[in-house]
């Protein structure tokens, strides 16, 4: 009987071997030592020859083993995010932005994002706490910061690293620690001063819950704006503790009611200035004709409403990307202090303000 052969089939590869630190170190002429430094981007390594580390380790190939790095650096290179679900508004519709910055950016470091959520603060220490244990997270982003945040002294007694979404104390930050800001204080005056120049006499102000730092200096803004646009400031004009639409509403019909009631309404959120809508709404007013609305945020809301909401927009994208970039910084051992960053929102013109309607 003839043998039949299967000639299609070919003899098993081995798989190739992975490139190691020491085959990097080998082609470099440089110190094992020496190339893991430069792959973990130490600053006693200089930029030349972490480039050159760099180019040649993709030319090779090569990957670093997540385990066998936790295990020498005592890094599991993620970053942790506790998301506190009794923020008063669940952190808003910047969420899926904010994230997808913080991944990406993550991703491209070769780190990874661990989020959880907690009910209270009391919880948040314990979903910290049980990551931490677990070896899950290096260190923390903390957004929707307090004038004192717990989580900041929390955190530093465990020696953490974090960095703040936002800061804290208001007048009087402390200077040991590393955040991200939007320059919401800012806006707040160039606010007022958009609408003063219009010819707005009674403007007027609804900010946000003053246990949270943004709220206080977004007020403060306003109140700049008033002294530098040569305005009187009158409290019945502010109104603070708003944090939805309901509120924006109800805070409108405050300010709309006033013997001498306001013209324009700079809001601190877009979405409690979305509340202005409805109350015009009610009354058979216009907004951008008979009461003028600035706020902040650059909702997508904002754009779909009639007329289109002028506002001060964030790039929640860009703010996550930074939080991230600021963190692993942190994590590779430059300073807290010395890691701080401070950006202007951009004003997005819609059709919620112009002149008041002549008396």
């Amino acid at each position: 009987m003839e043998e039949i052969r299967d000639t299609d089939k070919k003899p098993s590869e081995p798989a190739p071997r992975r490139v190691r630190i020491s085959d990097l170190a080998q082609a470099l002429g440089l110190t094992k030592s020496t190339v893991s430094r430069a792959l973990n981007n130490y600053s006693d390594i200089s930029p030349e020859t972490r480039e050159r580390v760099a180019r040649v380790a993709a030319e090779m190939g090569y990957a670093p083993m997540p385990y066998a790095q936790a295990v020498r650096t005592g890094r599991v290179r993620a970053l942790g995010l506790v998301l506190e679900l009794d923020a008063p508004d669940r952190y808003g519709p910047f969420l899926t932005d904010f994230l997808g910055g913080i991944t990406q950016e993550a991703s491209l470091e070769g780190w990874t994002l661990t989020i959880a959520s907690s009910n209270s603060r009391e919880e948040m220490e314990d979903t910290v706490t049980r990551l931490l244990q677990e070896h899950k997270v290096d260190g923390f982003i903390l957004p929707r910061t307090q004038v004192v945040d717990p989580r900041v002294k929390f955190l530093q007694s465990k020696h953490v690293p974090f960095v703040l979404f936002g800061r804290t104390g208001h007048g009087k930050p402390d200077p040991g620690l590393s955040w991200f800001d939007v320059d919401g204080e800012g806006a707040m005056r160039a606010a007022v001063a958009r609408l003063a120049g219009f010819g707005h006499r009674r403007i007027a102000f609804a900010g946000s819950h003053t246990s949270y730092n943004f709220a206080l200096l977004r007020r403060d803004g306003y109140r700049k704006g008033l002294e530098e646009a040569g305005l009187p400031f009158d409290p019945a004009l502010e109104v603070m503790e708003v944090s939805n639409r309901a509120e924006g509403a109800e805070a409108a019909r405050q300010l709309l009611d006033l013997a001498e009631p306001a013209t324009a309404i700079v809001y601190s959120t877009d979405a409690t200035a979305l509340g202005a809508y409805d109350v015009a709404r009610e009354r058979g007013q216009t907004i951008g004709r008979d009461l003028s609305v600035i706020s902040y945020d650059g909702i997508p809301e904002g754009r779909m409403v009639d007329p289109p909401l002028t506002t001060f927009a964030v790039d929640s994208q860009h703010a996550g990307a930074r939080l991230a970039s600021l963190l692993i910084a942190q994590l590779r051992g430059a300073p807290p202090g010395e890691l701080t960053e401070l950006v202007a929102a951009q004003l997005e013109p819609g059709g919620s303000d112009g002149p008041p309607v002549d008396p």
